[in-house]
């Protein structure tokens, strides 16, 4: 069957062809199949999948001091959108923030970024590669 703008079902998942549900078939996260720091270190690696993040992080990183206001000029982003990946890199943990007046400052928490290091450190370190068991 074809479906059309007017024939496409909405909100009924049991109208697709087979009474198939689509959000399990679309690959619905199946992050309980996982251990805990599997699932730790993939939302870790999500946090700083963003090149935007990145540089927050290195420009905290250089100043090691709190930063307020200064990142839309460095990154040369939106408000908006520095203001996301702030909010992400906060919700993360990476970062803390406080309110001094109309501004927000921000800096590195230095207990989640050493605990990144050292899962990344370990995760990077537990086998030494050499390349000659690869296709």
């Amino acid at each position: 069957m074809q479906y059309t703008s007017d024939s496409y079902p909405k909100k009924n998942l049991r109208a697709w062809p087979n009474n198939r549900n689509i959000a399990i078939e679309m690959g619905a996260s199946k992050t309980s199949l996982f251990t805990a720091e599997q699932n730790d270190l993939a939302n870790m690696a999500k946090a700083l999948a963003h090149p935007a993040r990145i540089a927050i992080l290195q420009y905290l990183v250089r100043k090691n001091a709190c930063v307020c206001g200064d990142l839309v000029e460095e990154l040369g982003l939106a408000q908006a959108t520095t203001s996301q990946h702030l909010k992400e890199l906060k919700s993360a943990g990476l970062i803390q923030g406080t309110i001094e007046g109309v501004s927000v400052c921000y800096c590195i928490d230095p207990h989640t970024w050493n605990k990144y290091r050292e899962i990344f450190g370990t995760f990077f370190t537990e086998a030494t590669l050499d390349g000659s068991r690869c296709c």
